[in-house]
């Protein structure tokens, strides 16, 4: 086979603090490009599920970012975002654009009294856009409130025994007595909400929302314990109004719950976020007539076989039988991992000893020369094989 006839799919994560998942693509394409000059190169940025998914879909398919003034987890207004995809029908959330941990100072962090409000609020100004289709990835919250505020912002009126309205985060959930959904906005039961969660943690008990992500959040051991006993509370009222029980459900405490919150009042479905992005960006159907498969994130190590962009866009790779080579900003001890679950080559970008903010700097050149080495070293073999 000439370079001319070949399929190369570029299918990448981003580099976080460098590059976005585009300009990763985009430096890989110009290091093969050199070694493969008229090679057909087909880019589809992907994520998986956390930070850089808005950016990773809407770069893939053409869309746009759309800015927001929304309600952040204090409370205060926060200059948050969403994406519409090019159909012009998915949006795609994260639930850090406007509900984000990293944007609160530590000596501020509080789940008792952290809203998911913005995030209803993003929701609902994509409703307002047309779109019909979603995807929220729940990484990254500052929240414990079991999507408290995300439901509230949407028009779920949560109500204590006086019939008064909850003020926001998750201690307030103790004293809930009554849910009141007759508000919800109705274009929500137009739509159809996914997921992107990669952990399995429930909403209450030991490794629930509270006692496994509250502590990172400024949750002290007496917060763990208040927060636990709200959202068990916070389920057991969900139960008597709805008659769904998500207090032990897989997947449920994720996002400090909000994502409890979307399985029952927005009928939404769990899945693992790389899946879900693959899926939306098309890339089965990319990869069925590729000849290669290149992926790559900033750091490839041990964890990243469970469920980060390279082991997914692999597993996409393998059910075609194409052979997948992935590039990392760097490689750890146990980068080899992925060679048992469909990765055929890893090869690391860094050149030389040098600090983090060095190679950060360096990455879209220190990318191409990887790149373009990998395709030399690829280009050698298959004409030793002819």
């Amino acid at each position: 086979m000439t370079s001319g006839a070949m399929k190369i799919v570029i299918a990448p994560d981003s580099f976080k603090e460098s590059l976005s998942a585009l300009q990763v693509a985009d430096a890989i394409e110009a290091g093969m490009r050199a070694v493969w000059p008229d090679a057909t190169y087909v880019k589809v940025p992907v994520a998986d599920g956390g930070e850089g998914t808005v950016q990773a879909l809407v770069d893939a398919t053409g869309g746009r970012r759309v800015d927001v003034r929304a309600t952040g987890p204090l409370g205060e207004p926060v200059d948050a975002f969403y994406g519409i995809t090019g159909d012009g029908d998915l949006a795609v959330i994260e639930m850090a654009a406007a509900s984000g941990l990293e944007g609160v100072p530590p000596a501020r962090r509080d789940p008792r009294t952290a809203t998911s409000r913005g995030t209803g609020e993003l929701i609902r100004a994509a409703l307002d856009a047309g779109a019909r289709r979603f995807v929220l990835g729940v990484g990254g919250s500052a929240t414990n409130d079991g999507g408290a505020g995300m439901l509230q912002a949407l028009g779920v009126r949560l109500l204590d025994a006086a019939g008064n309205d909850l003020g926001p985060g998750g201690a307030a959930l103790a004293h809930l007595a009554r849910i009141d959904a007759s508000g919800l906005d109705p274009r929500v039961r137009e739509a159809g909400f996914r997921i992107a969660c990669d952990v399995d943690n429930p909403l209450v008990g030991p490794r629930g929302a509270s006692a496994v992500f509250g502590p990172q959040k400024g949750a002290t051991p007496d917060t763990v314990r208040e927060l636990d006993a709200a959202l068990a509370h916070y389920a057991d009222v969900v139960r008597d109004a709805t008659g769904r029980d998500v207090a032990h459900l897989p997947g449920a405490g994720g996002g400090g719950g909000i994502a409890a919150a979307m399985v029952v009042f927005l009928d939404g479905q769990l899945g693992r976020g790389i899946e879900i992005v693959t899926q939306a960006v098309g890339l089965d159907a990319a990869v069925r007539d590729a000849d290669l498969v290149v992926t790559g994130e900033g750091r490839i190590d041990g964890q990243t076989v469970n469920g980060k962009t390279p082991m997914g866009v692999a597993q996409v790779a393998r059910r075609h039988g194409k052979p997948v080579v992935a590039i990392g900003g760097s490689l750890a001890s146990d980068a080899e991992a992925v060679y048992a679950h469909g990765i055929d080559v890893v090869v690391g970008s860094v050149a030389r000893p040098c600090s983090l903010p060095e190679a950060l700097g360096e990455a879209d050149a220190n990318l191409r020369r990887a790149a373009r080495n990998l395709a030399q070293a690829l280009d050698l073999g298959r004409r030793l094989r002819a």
